[in-house]
């Protein structure tokens, strides 16, 4: 049993024993001790002192003296400072703990079962006409670590991604390529497809601009030169075309998707994302039209006289939103209700997640008093994890114009930084071959991206800066995983140890214990982490802990201590430190590397 446990239970007992009253449990506050103050543990007697008519450091002091006489194996002394009782936890109560953790490799994590509710997460929603680009990457590796913290809280996890594969943007880059592409492909080009195909959204674009200049060159108003510009004409010529179900059209469709897709596919292995089930606009608009449809039946929307189908939420505090257009083609939301659709005929579905920027707050408001009408059970509750921009130190992203910071290119900087930083500490390990030096270079790198944008609360807008992510000091992903690699080099050399019964009469030093502390900390964060939807919760409690850790090293020996209790015990405190660490960065999709 946990030591906040046992310390509850026997508080609750003595509060009935000295004052003749039952209370329920939330009413025993406990905290950690501040640092200026004897002991780990602080109960708050606050509130008990209407039930001791005393004063609150004389209530403080009769329940201290009861709690070390009921628990002298847990509470070894107290003291009392006005209303706080602060207590010093045992070292065999601490030793044993520590055994706990190290002896459960899921330490803080729930237990997933058949009956666990289940959790569908989307996150991505890439276009297919460009490639990806650091925003995407934010939203990407907050999805997957979003999806680790929810099942790590005992979910069921259910990972998607909706692919905007059809509209004006995916006819902009098939007709870029029908007039200036020559027949080019991935194959004779070398590049990867989705960067193919987003060199032509930009071609179209640049093209496009020159054609609107020239027209109010000639007098024509900007506005009605963007309506009346050849291009953009033809590119809407296309999607009619597509909506008919062109053949032509749908092949080069078909054709220039897959070169997409499989681009996007080889960024995702490299950012160590993927998904369980895929959806596509192009597969879902329709049954949004449906879903639509049924709700202008029921009344719950209605056509006005130009054959649009809207929703009135006036009523809701919100205003009037367009779900079907007079032409009859559907919009953003139209799609939306109709992935719904979709997802809940092939899931049973608990609770939704969206991960989508906050541009989009005011979209997820009326789409969940939408699907709430239309009968999911869900709709109410369902959550859009919003986060901030990411921008970069020169400004922000444009990706008609070609000037976006690109996921791919990111990635490789990022490796090749880590692998020029940390080439001195690689080059003293022995017998490194080339292709680990690389794969370390991989793991420090990547660890590096993620957790700098991960260790930023999501709802903030963000600046991501690549030189400071990549510091082996601070606060950051490479000072992390070259701790862990450091206490998998103690763990080495320690050689086999006998871990599995500790002394329990070790005195430990308040280092020891604090360090001890904070890894029990685990399974708070991760709730904390899930109650908020927040992984930067399980960011900055990795960062703390090995700290933590850094300074236990710096004062204490773990191999040369002479005491053989002691050198266990701390061979065992490190390798259950090492542990959490590497459960805690898993959280958010970063490996940490076994040397470094």
């Amino acid at each position: 049993m946990k030591i906040e446990n046992k310390i509850t239970e026997a508080v609750l007992t003595i509060v009935e024993e000295l004052y003749g009253q039952q209370v329920p449990e939330k009413m025993v506050q406990l905290q950690e001790t501040r640092p200026e103050f004897e002991g780990q543990i602080t109960l708050v007697v606050f509130p008990f002192t209407k039930m001791s008519h005393k004063a609150p450091e004389q209530t403080a002091q009769e329940i201290g003296e009861r709690l070390v006489g009921k628990l002298p194996e847990v509470v070894s002394k107290f003291n009392a400072v006005k209303g706080f009782l602060n207590l010093s936890i045992s070292s065999q109560q601490w030793i044993g703990t520590l055994q706990e953790i190290y002896q459960n490799p899921n330490f803080g994590f729930a237990p997933v079962t058949d009956e666990s509710p289940l959790v569908m997460i989307e996150y991505s929603s890439p276009n297919t006409n460009k490639p990806l680009h650091l925003g995407h990457v934010r939203n990407n590796l907050l999805g997957w670590a979003l999806a680790k913290v929810m099942e790590a809280n005992g979910n069921r996890v259910v990972k998607t991604n909706i692919v905007n594969d059809r509209g004006i943007h995916i006819c902009k880059s098939m007709l870029a390529w029908l007039k200036w592409g020559n027949g080019e492909t991935p194959e004779s080009s070398g590049k990867k497809g989705d960067h193919l195909i987003g060199d032509y959204y930009v071609a179209f674009d640049k093209h496009y601009r020159e054609e609107v200049k020239q027209l109010v060159a000639q007098g024509m108003d900007e506005e009605q030169a963007k309506q009346e510009a050849p291009l953009i004409k033809e590119a809407h010529e296309m999607l009619v075309k597509w909506e008919q179900n062109d053949p032509e059209v749908r092949a080069l469709w078909k054709k220039m998707n897959e070169w997409v897709y499989a681009g996007f596919d080889e960024t995702y292995k490299a950012l160590g994302v993927s998904f369980d089930k895929i959806y596509y606009e192009s597969e879902t608009y329709l049954e949004g039209k449906e879903k639509v449809e049924e709700g202008l039946q029921k009344g719950f929307f209605y056509r006005r006289d130009d054959g649009s189908v809207w929703a009135d939420l006036t009523s809701e505090g919100l205003d009037e939103k367009l779900l079907l257009r007079s032409d009859g083609t559907s919009v953003y939301m139209t799609q939306d209700i109709g992935t719904a659709k979709l997802r809940f005929q092939d899931f049973p579905i608990d609770k939704m997640i969206y991960v989508v920027g906050n541009e989009q707050n005011y979209h997820f408001q009326v789409l969940s008093i939408l699907l709430d009408k239309l009968g999911f059970k869900w709709g109410k509750d369902l959550v859009h994890f919003s986060y901030g921009m990411v921008e970069l130190p020169n400004g922000k992203m444009k990706s008609r114009e070609g000037t976006v910071v690109d996921a791919d290119d990111l990635i490789a900087t990022m490796i090749q930084d880590a692998r020029e930083l940390s080439a001195d500490k690689v080059n003293k390990l022995d017998d490194i071959t080339e292709e680990e030096a690389q794969e370390i270079a991989r793991i420090v790198g990547m660890g590096a991206l993620k957790y700098f944008i991960l260790k930023v609360d999501a709802r903030k807008n963000m600046l991501f800066n690549p030189e400071e992510s990549i510091d082996f000091n601070g606060n950051t992903g490479p000072f992390i995983q070259y701790t862990y690699a450091r206490i998998r080099s103690i763990l080495r050399k320690a050689g086999k140890v006998d871990l599995s019964a500790l002394a329990k009469d070790t005195d430990l030093s308040d280092k020891e214990i604090s360090l001890i502390q904070h890894l029990q900390g685990f399974e708070a964060a991760v709730k904390q982490a899930g109650q908020d939807y927040n992984p930067s919760c399980i960011a900055n409690y990795c960062y703390e802990l090995v700290k933590e850790y850094n300074q236990f090293y710096h004062d204490f020996s773990v191999l040369k201590e002479d005491d053989e209790e002691k050198r266990r015990f701390r061979i065992m405190l490190s390798a259950a430190v090492g542990q959490v660490v590497k459960n805690g960065m898993g959280l958010l999709g970063i490996e940490v590397p076994e040397r470094m």
